[in-house]
């Protein structure tokens, strides 16, 4: 379990340094089809969709790093339809009916859909952080990443909490 105190600016600073540290780790836990790689050492992304809250944590925790022989790579999008090449894609667009339109167009494809709104889950999103007492969890929608061929680790999903988008 990871806290995150001090000072607000200080707070929301920690909070996603830790969150930078969950996406990087989720590499570790996900296995993706084979079909998500264009060959076998295509870099492996870590995306960010919309305001960039990590500053350069996200791009510290993944530096030089590697996942079997794909380098980690973290790219920015403004919009969802520059998401191309992703595999793992931090959601931030704002308003709940941006998140959802985003998480519709990426339906069907092997991208781990990561974010912290509210309707995340709901919206179809596959992993959530919710605040708790000072410390992040994580909430898996494990039926929306089957649909997509990624295989979540069972060791992840013990650190989690298994919901569901339907309604």
């Amino acid at each position: 379990m990871f806290v995150f105190v001090g000072c607000y600016g200080q707070e929301r600073s920690r909070e996603y340094q830790v969150k930078a540290i969950f996406l990087y780790n989720f590499t570790q836990f996900v296995d993706w089809p084979s079909t998500a790689f264009p060959e076998k050492n295509s870099p492996l992304i870590i995306g960010v969709l919309g305001k960039d809250p990590f500053g350069d944590y996200l791009d510290e925790a993944v530096k030089n790093e590697k996942i079997g022989e794909h380098p980690l790579v973290v790219n920015r999008f403004d919009n969802v339809d520059d998401v191309t090449a992703c595999h793992i894609l931090f959601v931030n667009v704002g308003e709940k009916n941006a998140v959802r339109d985003a998480l519709h167009k990426l339906a069907g494809r092997a991208v781990l859909t990561v974010g912290d709104t509210d309707h995340f889950i709901r919206d179809g999103g596959m992993v959530r952080f919710v605040p708790d007492n000072n410390k992040i969890r994580i909430q898996i929608n494990l039926e929306a990443a089957r649909e997509t061929g990624l295989l979540i680790s069972s060791k992840l999903l013990r650190l989690a909490e298994i919901v569901s988008s339907k309604k």
